[in-house]
C-alpha cells in the first residue's frame, strides 16, 4: 500500500542558512513516527511544510501516491492533515470552544450553532481529561491547560495525519499518560502519526519507528526493537552524551534566598517558606496548578506578592519590582519564552543586551562595537545556532530561543538565578548544555531555583527538592530521599510524615 504521505528530497533555504537539505519520510496509516533531532535540525521546518505554513524549495510530497502542492493551511487540512504547533497557536480572548473550532464553526440557519459547538467541545475535553469549562477565555488558563486545547483542536479535526509537535512539553505526568493513551487510539483508528518530543522516555515507549534529522538531513531510522536513548542520542547528535544531571559537587554554602511566609494571588490564604543555599539547586516539584510559577512570579516581582518577606543575602529584595529584584542579583527565566522572555521581532543581539543596556551608554548613546562584542561572545559561549546575532530571535528553534532567554540574565551576573521549566522544548544536546551551565555557576556560589514538570530533570539535578500542592510546600526533600514516588505522593498532598 502507499503510505499516506511520501516526502522525497525536500529542500528549504533561508537568507543564510539551509534548514533542510533534502529530507525524506514516509508516513504509513497507524503508524507512530517519532522524528527526533536537536533543535534547528530541521524538524519543525519540515512539518511546517507538511502543514501548508511554508512551501519547500525543492522536493516532492505524495499524498496517497499522488504528487501534490500543499500550497496553504486550508489544502493541509483538506488533505487531512493536522498540525498542533510547539509555539502555541491560539487566541487569547476567545473562550474554549471558539478556539477549538476557530474557522470551523458549526452552524444553523447561517449562525454559529453555539450549543452544538459546546457540546462537541466538551467531549473533546472530556476525552482529555482536562476539568475545564469550554466558556472560560483562554487568557485565564495555564500554560499546560492552553497545551491542552491546542491538542483537542488538532483532535478535533479527524486527520488522517496528525503530526504533534512537543506536545507534552508543558504537561504533567499524568496528562502526559493521557495524551499517550489517546496517541495509543488513534493509531489503532489508522491514523498515521508525526510525533516530534525531546522527550526520549516517551519516544521509546510510544514510537513506532524513529527518524533522525541532523543539520536538516536523514541521519538514520531505528526499528521499534532498535530504539533505545543511546541509539536516539547518537542518531541526533553524533556522539554519546553524558547523561548525568547538575547537581553540584558542594552544595554546602550559607543561605543566600531566604523566603519567609511568601503569599502569592494564586492562593492568598496559603503560604511557601524556603531557602536556597550559595553554590545549590533547588528544584520546586508539583502538579500543573500547584502554584510553583506564581512563587517565582512573586519573588521576581512580576506577579502579586500579598505578604512575606524575601532576603537575599541578608537584604530584603523590593517587593512587587523587577527592577528592583535584578538590581539586588535575582533573574528570571520564564515559563513562556517566547511572549515573556523575549522580543521576538527584535535581534539575537539587542535581546541579549536589552537588561544592561546601559553599560553599552555612552554619553546617552549605545556603543554599537561594544554591545556586538558582548553579544557575539555570549551567543558563542551558549552555542546560540544562528546566521548572525542580527538575526531575529522569532526565526530561531525553540532550544535557541531558550538559551537567548539564559545569556541575557548570564551577562547580569547573578546571584540567584530562577528558571522555570528551563527545558522545555529544548534537546538532549541543548540539555546538557544548560546542565553544565548550571554546574558552572553553582561552582561559582550562585544559587538556583528550578521550576519543572520533567521528573528526570527534577530526580538528575536539585540537590534538594521542595514539592508543592495547592499554594503550600508538602515535604522538602534531601537527594537521597528523592524518587519519583515520594515526590509524587508529596505533590498529590500526602504529606511527607506520612
Amino acid at each position: 500500500m502507499n503510505p499516506l504521505v511520501d516526502v522525497r528530497g525536500a529542500v528549504k533555504r533561508y537568507p543564510g542558512v539551509t534548514a533542510l537539505g533534502g529530507v525524506s519520510v514516509q508516513i504509513h496509516r497507524g503508524e507512530v513516527i517519532a522524528l527526533i533531532g536537536e533543535n534547528g535540525a530541521g524538524k519543525s521546518t519540515l512539518m511546517k511544510i507538511l502543514g501548508g505554513l511554508i512551501r519547500p524549495n525543492d522536493g516532492e510530497i505524495l499524498i496517497d501516491g499522488q504528487l501534490t502542492q500543499i500550497d496553504s493551511v486550508a489544502k493541509a487540512t483538506g488533505l487531512g492533515i493536522a498540525l498542533i504547533h510547539q509555539e502555541l497557536n491560539i487566541l487569547d480572548n476567545l473562550d474554549v470552544a471558539g478556539n477549538i473550532f476557530l474557522g470551523r464553526e458549526p452552524s444553523r440557519f447561517g449562525m454559529i450553532d453555539r450549543v452544538k459547538m459546546r457540546i462537541e467541545a466538551s467531549a473533546l475535553l472530556k476525552q482529555l481529561g482536562l476539568p475545564i469549562s469550554v466558556d472560560i477565555s483562554l487568557d485565564k488558563l495555564s500554560l499546560a491547560q492552553k497545551q491542552m486545547v491546542e491538542i483537542a483542536k488538532a483532535l478535533s479535526q479527524r486527520a488522517r495525519v496528525l503530526i504533534m509537535d512537543e506536545p507534552t512539553s508543558s504537561l504533567t505526568l499524568t496528562e502526559t499518560e493521557q495524551l499517550l493513551k489517546i496517541v495509543r487510539d488513534l493509531r489503532a483508528s489508522g491514523v498515521g502519526i508525526v510525533y516530534i518530543s525531546h522527550r526520549l522516555g516517551e519516544v521509546k515507549d510510544i514510537a513506532d519507528r524513529v527518524v533522525a534529522l541532523r543539520d536538516g538531513k536523514n541521519a538514520g531510522e531505528l526499528s521499534k526493537d532498535e530504539i533505545t536513548h543511546d541509539n536516539m542520542v547518537r542518531l541526533m547528535v553524533g556522539r554519546d552524551l553524558d547523561r548525568v544531571g547538575a547537581t553540584s559537587a558542594s552544595a554546602g554554602g550559607e543561605n543566600r534566598l531566604i523566603v519567609r511566609d511568601l503569599k502569592t494571588s494564586r492562593y492568598p490564604g496559603r503560604s511557601v517558606s524556603f531557602e536556597v543555599k550559595a553554590g545549590e539547586i533547588l528544584c520546586l516539584a508539583g502538579l500543573v496548578g500547584a502554584g510553583r510559577s506564581e512563587v517565582v512570579q512573586a519573588l521576581f516581582g512580576t506577579d502579586g506578592n500579598l505578604g512575606g518577606e524575601i532576603t537575599l543575602d541578608g537584604v530584603p529584595v523590593p517587593s512587587g519590582n523587577p527592577q528592583g529584584a535584578i538590581a539586588a542579583g535575582l533573574c528570571l527565566v520564564p515559563e513562556d519564552r517566547r511572549n515573556v522572555g523575549l522580543i521576538t521581532e527584535w535581534s539575537v543581539k539587542t535581546n541579549l543586551t536589552l537588561p544592561g543596556l546601559q553599560r553599552y551608554a555612552r554619553a546617552g548613546l549605545i556603543d554599537g562595537k561594544s554591545e556586538s562584542a558582548v553579544a557575539a561572545h555570549e551567543s558563542q559561549s551558549l552555542g546560540v545556532r544562528t546566521p548572525s546575532i542580527e538575526s531575529k530571535v522569532a526565526d530561531l528553534s525553540g532550544g535557541n530561543q531558550q538559551k537567548v532567554v539564559v545569556g541575557k540574565w548570564m551577562l547580569q551576573n547573578p546571584k540567584v538565578l530562577i528558571l522555570d521549566e528551563p527545558t522545555r522544548g529544548v534537546d538532549v544536546g541543548a540539555k546538557a548544555e544548560i546542565y553544565e551551565l548550571m554546574r558552572k555557576l553553582t561552582a561559582s556560589g550562585v544559587a538556583i531555583l528550578i521550576v519543572s514538570s520533567d521528573m528526570e530533570e527534577v530526580l538528575g539535578v536539585g540537590d534538594r527538592v521542595a514539592v508543592m500542592h495547592e499554594g503550600s510546600i508538602t515535604g522538602i526533600l534531601d537527594r537521597t530521599e528523592c524518587s519519583e514516588e515520594t515526590i509524587m505522593r508529596l505533590a498529590v498532598g500526602k504529606g511527607q510524615e506520612s
